[in-house]
């Protein structure tokens, strides 16, 4: 709001205070406020706080990604306004976005009940065009609350809700929800060493998605699996695919969406790749871009869980040049992190550890750093 805002305003905690009356339904934001709220929403005063419609439309529109009662009695109106279908995509947006450093418990809570109340429109008058609406909107809450389940080590749930997902984005006919849905399978074929099984599943998507950001992604998955297969001229062709995707690609508007994948993102993947073929030089060179991208201001970590697996590749080539020391300090920095996916986590480490164990079984250090391996699996 301070960046949106042409005027002095009050003070952290008053702003603070505003803001739970509104979300409260309390009171509402006046006319000093209101365009401030909105643009800070990047949309227009008009479209959060229209004027004049009747049952107290601009109390609901105001609470545009909060839970409350108002809000949640317009979703179950029987006809739905294009405006609360504008609102409803700001907050899956919004969700989205605090993915790469959200809480991921209290993401979880918020995505699903989220995902209930899009999916409860799917009961009232619509549309054709805004029941496809609807379908996209569930399938993207779908998508981030199946990756959340599998970041917090819950393999069954994460799996069922990533059906459900790539259900919504065949009925809505949507590519690249589709695409997202096999990427996931992707995923969680290679963090349980079915490296042959995350290749077919991201094959089974990459004819429907040259053209769209996830085709990027599916190649890049495809990229690791070859790699740890040993077929290094594979592995390089997925990775010039997935440039190639890239290349036809604009550049994304939203980086801070999980779902858009942006050029750094390529190299965090080409990094992986190296760092398993033996490549130490330009793994290195990937893990210090990644890093660097990752990283804002007053060494502000901005995407923990890459800088996580880059901490590791850095580990893994200082095992390499014999530097034991920086690789155990390495390892245990991409332990401290509280935002992490644990499985991606505990693969690659577990990948580390087995560098550190092949070429120091015996050193004391080793086994500093498999007790923390071991604590972090435990936890």
């Amino acid at each position: 709001m301070r960046a949106k805002s042409s005027h002095n305003l009050p003070t952290d905690s008053t702003l603070l205070r505003n803001w739970r009356r509104w979300e409260s339904g309390e009171s509402r934001p006046d006319e000093f406020y209101a365009p401030i709220i909105a643009a800070a929403f990047d949309t227009v005063t008009a479209a959060f706080f229209p004027k004049a419609r009747p049952n107290r439309d601009d109390e609901l529109l105001s609470s545009t990604g909060m839970d409350t009662l108002e809000f949640l009695g317009r979703l179950r109106m029987s006809d739905v306004s294009t405006a609360t279908l504008d609102a409803i995509r700001i907050t899956a947006e919004r969700l989205c976005c605090e993915y790469p450093c959200g809480d991921p418990r209290t993401l979880h809570a918020e995505g699903t009940a989220w995902l209930r109340r899009i999916t409860s429109l799917l009961d009232a008058r619509l549309t054709l065009a805004q029941h496809r609406e609807v379908l996209v909107l569930a399938g993207w809450v779908a998508l981030l609350v199946g990756c959340l389940d599998f970041d917090l080590g819950r393999r069954t749930e994460a799996e069922a809700t990533r059906r459900a997902a790539l259900s919504l984005g065949r009925e809505a006919d949507h590519a690249e929800i589709v695409g997202w849905g096999a990427e996931m399978a992707a995923w969680f074929a290679l963090t349980q060493g079915n490296y042959r099984g995350a290749i077919d599943a991201a094959d089974a998507a990459l004819a429907s998605t040259q053209q769209l950001a996830v085709g990027v992604q599916l190649a890049a998955q495809q990229a690791k699996g070859w790699a740890r297969l040993g077929d290094r001229g594979a592995m390089e062709a997925a990775l010039r695919r997935g440039r190639a995707i890239l290349d036809r690609l604009d550049h994304p508007a939203n980086l801070d969406n999980h779902f858009v994948v942006d050029p750094e993102k390529l190299d965090f993947y080409a990094m992986d790749c190296s760092r398993v073929i033996g490549d130490d030089q330009l793994a290195r060179a990937h893990a210090r871009q990644v890093i660097r991208t990752s990283t804002g201001p007053g060494d502000t970590v901005l995407k923990p869980m890459r800088v996580a697996e880059a901490r590791l590749t850095l580990a893994v080539a200082a095992v390499h040049d014999g530097e034991l020391d920086l690789a155990v300090d390495e390892g245990v920095r991409a332990f401290t992190g509280t935002r992490r996916s644990l499985p991606s986590l505990m693969w690659i480490a577990g990948e580390t550890a087995r560098e550190m164990i092949e070429h120091y079984p015996d050193d004391p250090r080793t086994h500093t750093y498999l007790d923390q391996l071991r604590e972090l699996a435990t936890a």
